[in-house]
């Protein structure tokens, strides 16, 4: 059992970059799936697929190839959440990169909650 399931789902991505892996198999959950879906939408994945296996559901997420250096940075832990505000929200890498925030409307990146003026817990750091 993972006490963090996002954290494994964030070193599981850095260790398949850093050893030049197409794709990375890891357990199924909603919120895994949506944080998947926000990288996706922002192109630092190629694809994520919800596959069956016996009882239970896998994502298997393709890593894209322009991004041969993936830094995935988990922000707030079980230990110590990080909420921040609307205004609060900064630009990653001078807009290079995103953050992805658990609002009340869901999951999505910085620049998402803030045109929706919504703040909420500060998950990762993508760039």
């Amino acid at each position: 059992m993972h006490t963090d399931p996002i954290s494994d789902l964030l070193t599981r991505l850095r260790n398949a970059v850093k050893a030049q892996k197409q794709t990375v198999t890891v357990d199924h959950s909603k919120m895994k799936e949506h944080i998947l879906e926000v990288m996706k939408s922002k192109k630092f994945i190629e694809d994520v697929k919800i596959e069956e296996e016996g009882s239970r559901k896998i994502l298997t997420i393709k890593l894209s190839e322009k991004y041969p250096e993936l830094h995935v940075k988990r922000v707030s832990k079980p230990g110590q959440r990080i909420y921040v505000k609307t205004d609060e929200l900064k630009q990653i890498k001078s807009g290079l990169g995103i953050t992805i925030i658990s609002t009340p409307k869901g999951v999505m990146s910085n620049l998402e909650a803030r045109k929706a003026h919504l703040g909420g817990e500060l998950l990762c750091e993508v760039y």
